[in-house]
């Protein structure tokens, strides 16, 4: 397994989940610390869904202690970045009108191209409900960006 590669997407998946760059930092580098001092799921072959547990349980540890509040920033009068803002919004409504599994599912899956195994270890199901549950959810996104009139 190549840990720099993973590291990237640990990353990308802290951010997901907790929407703060900083604090999606420190929880991928406490990620890495924790799964490098621990040496025994790294030779039994499961280094991967240890260490998205690993990252997991930190992001929600951390989701945990943080405030709900958060600060727009002032600077937002360039019309492009207006633009990008209201899809992004428009897109990050859509996307929380799924359920949290199923939006965590499409990030693994598609976003950082976690290996339909591992996923089924780190949820703990099988390769069919794992299957069954993106289509749902993929299905379930279509609709709603249809809604939305995405294209």
């Amino acid at each position: 397994m190549d840990l720099e590669e993973q590291y990237d997407k640990i990353y990308r998946y802290c951010y997901y989940r907790l929407h703060q760059r900083e604090a999606a930092e420190d929880v991928t580098q406490e990620t890495f610390l924790r799964f490098l001092e621990s040496e025994g799921y790294r030779d039994r072959g499961r280094a991967l869904q240890y260490l998205y547990t690993i990252a997991r349980n930190l992001c929600i540890d951390e989701y945990r202690k943080r405030k709900t509040t958060e600060e727009l920033h002032d600077n937002m009068a360039d019309a492009d970045l207006e633009e990008k803002l209201l899809t992004a919004i428009s897109l990050k409504k859509v996307l929380f009108q799924l359920t949290e599994e199923e939006r965590e599912l499409l990030l693994l899956r598609y976003v950082n191209e976690v290996p339909v195994m591992s996923i089924c270890k780190i949820f703990k199901m099988s390769r069919f409900a794992v299957y069954r549950k993106t289509t749902k959810a993929l299905k379930q996104l279509q609709e709603l960006l249809e809604k939305e009139e995405f294209s």
